[in-house]
């Protein structure tokens, strides 16, 4: 199955959005594959598989609406027909560098203090580029692709900007 997930910032990847239910996480999440629900005591989670592309739907610190979703790439080894499009570009195949290069070219905030887990708080963008699987890496030793990206409300980052950035 060929799937777009379209990052739309900030309101969410279709077909999950932000301010979603659980029911109605997981009914959106059921035109891929059987959702399955995890709840925790101060958080819950929806995660489905979109072609091989893992959809996380975030319910954090006893929110009862979605307040993130995560798309984690599927693995070294693996492919799959399904892209995380950031304005047309698939976070997962095109080179971490340049995502973060056209975000600045679009004069969004790129806060890269943490390499590994940079930021778009204006946007409300996260990425991960951690992984313990071999894969090709840049000359800081970074792996050259995103395994994940987070949308999140246009606040979702304020916490580690107290004072604005």
């Amino acid at each position: 199955m060929n799937v777009d997930l379209v990052l739309d910032h900030p309101r969410g990847v279709a077909p999950v959005l932000l301010g979603m239910t659980i029911d109605e996480a997981v009914s959106a999440l059921s035109t891929f594959e059987e959702p399955e629900v995890v709840r925790r005591s101060t958080s819950s989670l929806v995660t489905a598989a979109c072609a091989k592309i893992t959809v996380q739907t975030l319910f954090e610190e006893d929110e009862d609406a979605v307040s993130a979703i995560e798309l984690w790439w599927p693995g070294e080894g693996k492919t799959t027909t399904t892209r995380g499009l950031l304005e047309g570009r698939d976070v997962f195949s095109t080179p971490a560098e340049d995502i973060l290069r056209h975000a600045e070219e679009r004069a969004w905030h790129v806060d890269r203090s943490e390499a590994e887990r940079p930021v778009i708080p204006a946007v409300s963008l996260g990425f991960t580029r951690e992984t313990s699987q071999e894969t090709p890496r840049d000359r800081n030793g970074l792996p050259l692709y995103f395994t994940s990206v987070l949308v999140g409300d246009e606040h979702y980052y304020d916490y580690r900007y107290p004072d604005g950035f």
